[in-house]
């Protein structure tokens, strides 16, 4: 008998308990106390013996744990909301650990719970509104508790607060509650308080330009919402969106106003929102992320820099987890809503992604992402209207001309000429407080700091800021977009 496969057997048993793998840490619990067993025949030494005997025991009590778990969570499994159901013991389980942290009352239905005869008969004695089917079926009692607070249903067939939530305001619209059952509470919540967000409040005409990508906008997302019955059979809505262009053009800002115009739930996706360091997490957020679109459909999901989660497959830096999240991504895309003929376009989930890096997407994501809009720099024309929408809260001097200044900032994106307004609107306050101390930067009033923004100002600007796009960059996608694009 080799002593080193017993140690690596039991080693096994236990690592698989801690990944939540019980079904296998059973097999190999049984087979190393089998092992252990038959290796403690073959000793002469009554010292060594004992010794291997207790080791023994106490990989016993361990396998016994394991199996206890898997009672629980199988009894968890078979629990209906609405019934209470008799234990034959009357009693919980041995290990508390096993049992999960109980739900506030506002936040949950009637559950099933676990109570002792004793207390079941209690009372049935006391309440006259309880009423027993019979030995039949499993002693189960079934009850109509009153509401805890007024205003509250929390009848059997009713909806709680955990389903709709109303809000005190009149007017306003009833706001359903995702439970999440199945999942773990903390990933859930991680969704709600991170991803959703039911008004963006960004419309078409906060952004400047791109006229041509939000009528394709219009078309692919908001019009399938407005007009239902038009968009069936070969006229379904896409699935997917893809907005390819360069880092500060107005991606992001695109997503939100398509959300805010379709009266839809956002979820706004990154990288990190559906990476976790557990094993297997990763995948089981992507799953949760979709269902909780279904749920609340219509949805807009905007998944920013796709690129960095769902990169070409099969390259030699690619890691297991990192192939594994890709998968389920695209199984969900798949089957997401509005996708078959006979769905319904207006609880459809829509899925819009913005890269910088459309050539590294997988091909698979690619072909799901069947509308591929190119949003370029912003036209003459644009980089004017954004220099208004950004300095229309500052103070501007006679000789400012915002139409010269467009002409000079030709190639700079949505997010370069942003800062040259920032920048320049900070020059006045520069050369007031040049040369003065703390205490007079502080004793400054607010008129005084209120001076209006020079031709100068933004001139010295431009010299300090260039554009962050190359004429390369524009190249690549060109090329890109004459290959794999659809407009």
């Amino acid at each position: 008998m080799d002593l080193a496969e017993i140690c690596d057997n039991a080693k096994k048993g236990r690592e698989y308990a801690l990944l939540g793998n019980y079904d296998s840490s059973t097999v190999y619990y049984q087979g190393v106390i089998q092992q252990i067993h038959k290796h403690c025949q073959s000793f002469r030494d009554p010292a060594l013996k004992v010794r291997w005997q207790k080791v023994r025991q106490e990989l016993i009590e361990e396998y016994e744990q394991v199996k206890g778990i898997m009672r629980t969570l199988e009894s968890f499994r078979s629990v209906k909301p609405g019934d209470i159901f008799v234990t034959q013991s009357g009693d919980r389980p041995e290990n508390p650990a096993v049992w999960p942290p109980p739900t506030p009352a506002e936040h949950r239905n009637p559950v099933a719970v676990k109570r002792p005869n004793s207390a079941v008969k209690q009372q049935k004695k006391d309440s006259p509104g309880l009423q027993h089917r019979g030995a039949g079926q499993g002693g189960r009692i079934q009850a109509n508790p009153k509401p805890d607070r007024p205003g509250s249903k929390d009848t059997r067939g009713a909806k709680t607060k955990d389903d709709k939530v109303k809000k005190d305001t009149p007017g306003d619209v009833e706001q359903r509650k995702f439970d999440g059952v199945g999942y773990d509470r903390d990933l859930v919540d991680s969704l709600e308080r991170d991803i959703v967000s039911r008004n963006p409040n960004v419309h078409w005409d906060d952004i400047a330009d791109l006229e041509d990508a939000k009528k394709l906008l219009r078309e692919a997302v908001v019009l399938p919402m407005w007009m239902p019955d038009f968009f069936k059979g070969i006229r379904r809505p896409w699935k997917g969106v893809l907005m390819v262009g360069p880092p500060g053009t107005g991606k992001t800002m695109l997503a939100k106003a398509v959300a805010t115009e379709c009266g839809t739930t956002f979820f706004n996706v990154s990288s990190s929102t559906l990476t976790s360091k557990y094993r297997g997490e990763s995948e089981k957020l992507v799953r949760l992320l979709f269902e909780m679109a279904r749920f609340y459909a219509p949805t807009t999901i905007f998944i920013d820099e796709i690129d960095s989660i769902c990169g070409r497959r099969g390259t030699s830096d690619e890691h297991e987890a990192s192939r594994r999240v890709k998968s389920e991504l695209l199984i969900q895309m798949d089957g997401v809503g509005g996708a078959l003929e006979n769905d319904d376009p207006s609880r459809m989930v829509m899925v819009l992604a913005a890269t910088n890096f459309p050539w590294d997407i997988d091909e698979a994501l690619r072909r799901r992402l069947e509308k591929r809009i190119y949003i370029p720099l912003p036209t003459a024309v644009g980089r004017a209207v954004l220099l208004k929408i950004n300095l229309r809260e500052v103070d501007l001097a006679a000789d400012v001309n915002l139409d010269l200044i467009a002409e000079k900032i030709e190639g700079y994106s949505g997010a370069d000429i942003t800062n040259i307004c920032r920048d320049a609107s900070l020059m006045a306050m520069r050369r007031r407080i040049h040369g003065l101390s703390p205490e007079e930067i502080r004793a400054l009033s607010k008129d005084e700091l209120q001076m209006p923004v020079t031709m100068e100002d933004f001139t010295l600007t431009l010299k300090k800021i260039s554009k962050s796009v190359s004429a390369a960059d524009l190249e690549k996608y060109d090329a890109w977009m004459s290959e794999f694009g659809s407009v």
